[in-house]
């Protein structure tokens, strides 16, 4: 059964701790969102607030994706530029699918579902992510119609002496 999308939705504590759940499932499962494992809901805390602080502002954009069990099974946010040259394209950021549902579709979707939104934001002709080079995550994303305009090697310190590219993509939405 495909993932229900909401963009905006309301910001209850179910809604918090099901993207800390989330959050901390996708990464302990060993996925490039910002963290490496082990990682703890109180580690991912503030870095959500951060998020929630940026969508209070009118900063960012939530899409969240809920099963059929109506539990917070992906994420996405879409965060506007601040700079007035930039304006046109939006980022894309913490782009999850829990792992129990991998392999049937719904990171896809979650993309599909992304687009969508950033076509109805006025004066958006883009979408731009980063992502952690070493995964095959550009390869993923390169299927989705995104481009790959660039690397910077070294960018991302995993750990020490592990260290990886940070691979930006491009949606152009015209």
């Amino acid at each position: 059964m495909p993932l229900t999308f909401t963009l905006d939705p309301a910001v209850t504590p179910d809604l918090r701790d099901g993207i800390l759940d989330l959050w901390t499932d996708v990464s302990n499962a060993g996925g490039a969102v910002g963290f490496v494992p082990p990682v703890t809901r109180e580690a991912i805390r503030p870095e959500l607030v951060r998020h929630f602080v940026g969508m209070v502002e009118g900063r960012s954009r939530l899409l969240v994706g809920h099963d059929e069990a109506g539990e917070v099974s992906a994420t996405a946010f879409l965060t506007f530029n601040t700079h007035r040259l930039m304006a046109h394209w939006t980022w894309l950021y913490t782009v999850m699918v829990h792992p129990r549902h991998q392999g049937k579709g719904y990171g896809r979707d979650l993309l599909a579902a992304a687009e969508q939104a950033a076509r109805g934001f006025d004066g958006i002709e883009a979408i731009r992510l980063t992502c952690r080079g070493g995964l095959g995550l550009e390869r993923f994303y390169g299927s989705c119609g995104y481009k790959e305009v660039g690397r910077i090697p070294d960018a991302i310190r995993v750990a020490p002496g592990d260290d990886r590219e940070d691979v930006i993509m491009l949606l152009p939405l015209e």
